[in-house]
């Protein structure tokens, strides 16, 4: 039956039917898994990260270098040969200036023995050759690795055509390039000329010989520099592996795992970091584990009880109805007051759990004096106080102190004494509550600290024993200590005491 839309209303539409699973094919799915504790990578680690880039970076350096290194040095030594080839020709022109053969004493008066007593004196370069041009040939020349060179059509053709105006040439022959050089002489019936050949190929491979032995250097120190590199990021990433082993270790269940410090970098201070949040969250854990455990077993016999009553209640008979609802308002009472203990107790250690400032001592102590009278019908008496500034949470102590006050009218009768007081011995500060009543045992003084924790207790009294827990608390919040005493005459005196701050100075 199709049903007409309202106007006004929601509009709903028919869907089609759900398709009946096919029996030709079957569609199988992997199962999901909420508990993969496997490491999740992108592929590359930061340590191979680091490490690659580390040898990038010198690979580049290096490179630029021997690049910026060749061209200067190419340079330089291109600059070097002209030099070297000027300088020979000056020295020709200076040993021509005396005139004389220093061998013979006699005047050169023609350019063949003033070629053949330069060659006699001076020595090429590494990369030279220094030849007498004699007519249209090379007559003499210094030793060289290339003497096939004046045999070049090439290097003929190029000193032919530089021995009128001299100068310097650059040309390809058998032996590679040179730079021919060539300074007329003048003297005698033929052309007459000092050449020096310079082997700039020679220069070249020079060059690119050191060149070689850079780069086998820069290699090794590549190498090096990159296994250096591998090691360091291997040891500072440390920490970080054992932060990520902490972390897949942690449970809902287990987090007391801390990740171990040391040295003081940075990273250090990242794991100390941690530590602290692992410390918050375990705290923050247990307590909310601590509170659902505690709320769960207190809370379990009166919800029974409320259970059971309604399961039973004859709704008919007005009387059992009346009692039957004074019973259960005084049980959701009491689990009322339970469940506002509990969560005082579950703030504790909650960072808003204080709101601490500046705070008479001795007023406080006679505020809460106060509002004790009010409670009992006992002797009231108010012990020393002490004119001091104090920081605290006011609402906390005060707090405390009801909590101690409730508890001692609960272990005294009609008449008996209680007292309030406080004291400062210039280092600490201690309130206290002292009763004449039962007293606690000696034995039993740590175990009553504890949650749920009770001593021998009065018929009438209906505790939880959560009352010098949470007194134990605010005094472990302040930084302070519970402490229990006897009395003169018996009874119990138990006390608040903490430390002054720097700041407390005396009550005006």
């Amino acid at each position: 039956m199709t049903r007409a839309a309202d106007p006004d209303g929601p509009r709903t539409e028919r869907l089609p039917p759900t398709p009946e699973p096919s029996t030709e094919t079957t569609l199988r799915m992997a199962p999901v898994t909420d508990n993969d504790t496997r490491p999740h990578r992108s592929g590359v680690s930061v340590r191979t990260q680091l490490t690659l880039t580390v040898a990038l970076l010198t690979t580049f350096a290096m490179l630029t270098a021997g690049v910026v290194i060749y061209t200067v040095e190419s340079a330089r030594r291109e600059v070097a040969v002209i030099d070297g080839a000027n300088e020979e020709l000056a020295e020709l022109r200076r040993f021509g200036e005396t005139g004389t053969d220093p061998a013979t004493g006699q005047p050169f008066t023609e350019a063949d023995p003033l070629l053949r007593a330069f060659l006699a004196r001076n020595v090429a370069g590494t990369h030279e050759m220094l030849a007498a041009w004699l007519g249209d040939r090379v007559r003499l020349r210094s030793r060289s690795p290339h003497p096939r060179v004046i045999d070049d059509a090439l290097f003929r053709e190029t000193v032919q055509s530089l021995l009128t105006e001299g100068g310097a040439k650059r040309t390809d022959t058998s032996e590679g390039e040179v730079l021919v050089t060539v300074q007329p002489v003048v003297g005698g019936d033929e052309d007459a000329a000092l050449v020096v050949v310079s082997f700039l190929d020679d220069e070249r491979e020079s060059l690119n010989e050191l060149l070689r032995t850079y780069l086998l250097v820069s290699l090794l120190a590549m190498l090096l520099i990159t296994g250096l590199a591998a090691w360091q990021g291997s040891r500072l990433l440390s920490p970080l592996r054992s932060l990520s082993d902490a972390a897949r270790e942690i449970t809902g269940s287990d987090l007391s795992r801390r990740v171990p410090e040391t040295g003081n970098d940075d990273i250090t201070a990242l794991t100390r970091t941690v530590n602290d949040m692992l410390e918050r969250l375990e705290t923050a854990f247990v307590g909310q584990r601590q509170f659902l455990d505690d709320a769960g077993h207190e809370l379990r016999t009166p919800l029974t009880i409320l259970q059971g009553h309604l399961e039973l209640l004859d709704a008919s008979d007005a009387h059992e109805v009346e009692s039957t609802r004074a019973l259960l308002l005084d049980e959701v009472e009491r689990m009322s007051r339970l469940v506002d203990d509990l969560i005082v107790l579950a703030k504790v250690r909650r960072p808003d759990f204080l709101s601490p400032g500046p705070v008479d001592l001795d007023e406080l102590t006679a505020t809460v004096l106060a509002k004790a009278r009010a409670m009992a019908d006992r002797t009231w008496v108010a012990d020393e106080m002490a004119a001091v500034r104090v920081v605290v949470d006011e609402q906390r102590i005060t707090q405390a102190l009801l909590q101690l006050v409730d508890n001692a009218v609960k272990h005294t009768d009609t008449g008996d004494v209680i007292a309030i007081g406080s004291r400062s011995d210039g280092r600490t500060a201690r309130v206290w509550v002292r009763d004449s009543g039962d007293g606690i045992p000696v034995s039993e003084r740590t175990a009553v600290l504890e949650r749920f924790a009770r001593a021998k207790v009065r018929p009438d009294d209906e505790g939880f024993g959560l009352g010098l827990s949470i007194v134990n608390a605010i005094a472990t919040a302040h930084g302070g200590r519970v402490i229990i005493e006897d009395t003169r005459g018996g009874g119990a005196c138990v006390a608040v005491e903490f430390e002054l701050e720097e700041t407390s100075w005396p009550a005006s």
